[in-house]
């Protein structure tokens, strides 16, 4: 399947490629366009995600970010998963009161992904160490250790 989402990803964009690709389409074709043109790339058959007019936009109406959303939608009961749906948003809505620890670490790292990737396809390679690492990390801890 052909997901679209805006170019110059980091925070959300990277993970929410992540999750899809290790959870709801292994073979998922990623494009990187401008935000003004998602939801055209949408209605060609694409799923949007993180942008105007995406079908899993930015903030949802629930106040969840794409990661969130898909995560909560295909691996619901998947408490490591959810754990790092946490660390997602306290990373993405960075001002917010209540994001975890490990957020404001996510959010330093993904300023990076443009400094040592090429562009938006090698960071979604690269950044899947990161993600698989972090959620092997949150798996392994007991859920009354969890914050």
């Amino acid at each position: 399947m052909r997901w679209v989402t805006r170019s110059g990803i980091r925070v959300n964009r990277t993970a929410t490629a992540w999750l899809i690709r290790r959870f709801v389409d292994p073979q998922a074709e990623f494009v990187f366009v401008r935000p003004e043109d998602v939801a055209r790339v949408q209605a060609e058959g694409a799923i949007g995600f993180d942008a105007p007019g995406a079908r899993y936009p930015h903030d949802d109406p629930q106040h969840r970010c794409s990661f969130e959303a898909l995560a909560q939608e295909h691996r619901g009961d998947d408490e490591a998963l959810r754990r790092l749906a946490r660390i997602v948003h306290g990373a993405d809505f960075a001002s917010e009161v209540g994001s975890t620890p490990e957020s404001a670490g996510l959010r330093a790292i993904s300023e990076g992904f443009p400094l040592v990737a090429r562009d938006d396809d090698e960071t979604v390679q690269r950044a899947g160490f990161l993600y698989d690492a972090l959620y092997a990390a949150l798996a392994l801890e007991q859920p009354s250790r969890s914050r």
